[in-house]
C-alpha cells in the first residue's frame, strides 16, 4: 500500500514596520520637544548672562565708590577741588594724608628761614624722604602752590631716639631753606606724597562715561585735565550721568570754611541691560588745619 505524503503548511513570517503617518507624527512630537527644551535653555542662558552683567557692574561700581569714599575721608584739609568740562570729563583732585602729628619747632614767619624742624612721632614708618609737609592750609592754593609757603619737602629725617632727640621726637631736614607763612593754632602738621584724581570721562565710543583713577603726576597750581596726567587706571564703566546737565553731574563739592567741613556728593548713575541704578553718598572731608 503506497504511503501518502503529508503536506504541512509553511509558517508565515510577518514583517512589521512604521507607516509614514507614524513617522511624521513622531518627528512632529520630537520637534515640539526640541523647540520647547531649546527655548528653555536659551531663556535660562540669557537670564544667567544678564544677571552676570548686572552683578559685574554692581560689584565694579560698589568697589569704585567705596574706594573713592575712603580716600576722600582721609584727604588733606582744603585739598579737594573739582574741574569739569561739560562735554568730556569731570575730575575731583585731593591729597591723601599719609601721617599727621604735632610739631614742636618750625621756621614760621616772622622767624628766619631754616633747613630743619622738629615734630613728635611715635613711629617713623609713615614718613619718608621726598615726602611733603603742610602747615595750616586754608585754601587749595595753599596745598598745590608752593609760593603760598604752606608746603615744604622732606630731604631726610632722624630716627626715633637718635641723639640729640628724645625717643618721641624726629628732626626733619628740608630740601631747601624754608619758612612757613602761618602757624597752626594747634601746631598741627600733615604728611603726604602726591595728589590723586578720580575722573569721569566720556568713553571713546558711545555716550556712557568711564571712571579712572590718576596719580603720580605731580603738583599743579591749576587742576590738570585727564590729558595732562599719567595713564589712568580704569575703576568703573557704564556710567550714565550727563556732563552737560548740571543736575545730573556725578560729583558736587560743597567747599569748606572756617566753621564747616568740606562735603563731596558722589552721585554716579550706572546703566546695564537697560536698567539704571544710582549711588548717593555724602563724604565729609574734615577741616582741621
Amino acid at each position: 500500500m503506497a504511503s501518502q505524503s503529508a503536506f504541512l503548511p509553511h509558517a508565515r513570517h510577518s514583517v512589521r514596520g512604521f507607516t509614514l503617518v507614524e513617522m511624521v507624527t513622531v518627528i512632529l512630537i520630537l520637534g515640539i520637544l526640541v523647540v520647547g527644551i531649546s527655548s528653555f535653555i536659551i531663556f535660562g542662558t540669557r537670564i544667567f548672562v544678564e544677571s552676570s552683567s548686572v552683578d559685574q557692574v554692581l560689584s565694579q561700581s560698589r568697589f569704585a565708590v567705596e574706594r573713592m569714599t575712603r580716600e576722600l575721608r582721609s584727604a588733606l584739609p582744603s585739598s579737594v577741588r573739582i574741574n569739569s568740562d561739560s562735554l568730556t570729563y569731570q575730575c575731583v583732585e585731593f591729597v591723601p594724608i599719609e601721617a599727621s602729628t604735632t610739631y614742636l619747632s618750625m621756621p614760621i614767619a616772622p622767624n628766619a628761614t631754616a633747613l630743619t624742624g622738629t615734630v613728635i612721632l611715635n613711629a617713623t614708618d609713615q614718613i619718608k624722604e621726598n615726602q611733603y609737609i603742610w602747615i595750616y592750609p586754608l585754601t587749595d592754593s595753599d596745598v598745590y602752590n608752593s609760593a603760598r609757603q604752606k608746603r615744604a619737602q622732606i630731604k631726610t629725617f632722624t630716627s626715633l631716639g637718635e641723639p640729640p632727640n628724645p625717643a618721641n621726637q624726629v628732626t626733619l631736614t628740608f630740601m631747601a631753606s624754608t619758612r612757613f607763612s602761618e602757624a597752626s593754632p594747634r601746631q598741627r602738621i600733615y604728611f603726604g606724597s602726591a595728589p590723586v584724581s578720580y575722573c569721569f570721562e566720556k568713553a571713546p565710543s558711545g555716550n556712557e562715561l568711564t571712571l579712572k583713577r590718576y596719580t603720580v603726576y605731580g603738583f599743579n597750581v591749576s587742576q590738570p585735565t585727564p590729558a595732562h596726567m599719567s595713564s589712568g587706571i580704569l575703576m568703573a564703566q557704564s556710567v550714565a550721568n550727563v556732563l552737560s546737565n548740571s543736575a545730573d553731574l556725578p560729583l558736587i563739592l560743597t567747599p569748606s570754611s572756617l566753621v564747616n567741613n568740606a562735603m563731596v556728593h558722589l552721585q554716579p548713575r550706572f546703566n546695564v541691560n537697560g536698567e539704571t541704578f544710582q549711588y548717593r553718598h555724602q563724604v565729609q572731608v574734615i577741616n582741621v588745619p
